[in-house]
């Protein structure tokens, strides 16, 4: 049980060097066994086991280290082979990143194509599904958007990575009694996933409607509310011409990450290779890749003296190129966007985890049964953004909790509190806290491998918005 004695007063707290020495030395070497003092690596090709992980909760936001783990042999699953013909048709080791891609997008066993991932029976929950609030409260900050952006009669609203479509249903749903803002909505929806699309149609088309052959092979439908949505593959598929709302939540982490390690040799890139027995290990790179362009900005961007301390880093090429992307959509049509995910206003060292049914495994097991994220680098958003155009500006990012409870969190919650059942109460408070809170809720009584876990400051909100409307709310 949950005692009511919960308090909800609101939980808030209101230069480039000419050169980078040592950046990479070649080696003459194809690969080198990947090692390092992390737990996931590897000392001459065997593995160095980390200590198991303790109980979490079920939300993405208490996640840290993995379990040990063994590779014991089973049956190729066809994602398996396909990796494994890649690095033997290239003659050696693939990227991370594009390991990461394959096992989330690849068109025919990606994790995230052909199930759904999300909620209690899925893999993860994320911030839309633990409660309705999320969704309204993002519809209020869309709605004050809108109304600095002077009340256009057209906006595309275009979410990205949409999971089951809870947060645009309770936006929508939350926005309704606002009939000029509903009116003005073209809600695009960017999802890659077949399932996830017919998940999504699912969950907001209207009670009555009937989809022909055709509307179902495009995916488009109405709300309740009369609001025309769309689906798409891209960002690069919504239209352009008019004012824009982007919404990101917890998209940016699922973007494919390089990961890079301090040798002596210089900075490597860290790749996925075949070893002996047949199981995928960690290598470094003897060569400079590709991606050390991006690795040499990231540096540019932090200075020396961060990067001096590091032994790892994490650049996210594609989470560069999106920011870049949306900032010249809004400079050009006016808009803005909403940035929501775990992770940290600086460079990122080591965070690449593998979650499967709400618990951890190693990154390499099983390639496309669970789901591979990264801790989203907030300062390289600024910078991409910053970079693409100097008619937009950046703010934030600020925790998740305040967030929301400058937005009124905290109202909300009294007043559904107000009039709901005992189990209906539970369920908000659990809630409200996964939301805000930080660290396992004091009020709880349950077991304790069951307490719900705060994501308040975990996670992070960043706004990048056109000039011309001022600062957006809460970001005052």
């Amino acid at each position: 049980m949950i005692r009511r004695s919960l308090s909800l007063s609101p939980l808030l707290s209101n230069g480039v060097r000419r050169t980078l020495p040592l950046l990479f030395s070649p080696s003459p070497h194809r690969s080198l066994p990947f090692s390092s003092s992390s737990s996931s690596s590897q000392e001459n090709g065997s593995d160095v086991n980390p200590q198991p992980a303790a109980a979490i909760s079920i939300d993405r936001s208490g996640l840290y280290n993995p379990p040990a783990h063994s590779h014991e042999p089973s049956a190729d699953s066809e994602l398996v082979k396909h990796l494994k013909s890649i690095i033997k048709f290239r003659g050696g080791p693939i990227s991370v990143a594009e390991y990461m891609e394959e096992v989330l997008t690849n068109p025919q066993s990606g994790f995230y194509i052909n199930r759904d991932v999300f909620g209690t029976e899925g893999d993860f929950i994320t911030s839309p599904e633990v409660s309705q609030m999320f969704g309204e409260l993002v519809g209020v900050w869309t709605m004050c958007l809108w109304e600095q952006m002077g009340k256009p009669e057209k906006v595309n609203l275009v979410e990205l990575g949409p999971g089951r479509g809870t947060l645009m249903a309770d936006l929508l749903r939350s926005s309704s009694k606002f009939a000029n803002f509903i009116k003005s909505l073209d809600v695009h929806m960017v999802e890659c996933s077949p399932t996830l699309q017919k998940i999504q149609h699912n969950t907001l088309k209207r009670v009555d409607e009937v989809v022909s052959e055709e509307e179902s092979t495009s995916r488009s439908t109405r709300t309740l509310s009369g609001v025309p949505i769309h689906w798409h593959s891209t960002l690069e598929e919504v239209p352009l011409g008019s004012p824009t709302i982007i919404i990101a939540h917890e998209f940016f982490d699922a973007l494919p990450v390089h990961q890079f390690q301090k040798a002596s040799r210089g900075w490597c890139e860290k790749m996925v290779d075949v070893s002996d027995d047949s199981s995928f290990r960690f290598v470094l790179s003897p060569q400079p890749t590709p991606a050390l362009l991006y690795l040499m900005k990231l540096c540019r961007w932090a200075g020396l003296e961060k990067i001096s301390k590091l032994e790892h880093m994490e650049v996210c090429p594609k989470a560069m190129e999106l920011t870049q992307q949306i900032a010249k959509r809004i400079s050009s049509d006016g808009g803005g966007a909403l940035i929501i995910d775990y992770g940290k206003n600086e460079i990122i060292s080591d965070s690449l985890q593998a979650i499967r049914k709400h618990k951890f495994v190693d990154i390499l097991d099983n390639p496309g049964s669970a789901d591979l994220s990264a801790y989203v680098d907030f300062a390289s958003i600024r910078h991409s953004a910053e970079e693409a155009s100097e008619d937009v500006s950046v703010h934030g990012p600020m925790t998740q909790s305040q967030f929301l409870g400058s937005l009124g969190i905290n109202f909300r919650v009294e007043a559904l509190l107000q009039n709901c059942t005992e189990e209906q109460a539970e369920s908000l408070r659990t809630g409200y806290w996964r939301l805000v809170g930080d660290g396992e809720a004091p009020f709880w009584e349950g077991p304790d491998d069951q307490a719900p876990i705060g994501m308040g400051s975990r996670y992070l909100a960043m706004a990048i918005v056109n000039k011309k409307q001022g600062v957006p709310v809460p970001f005052e």
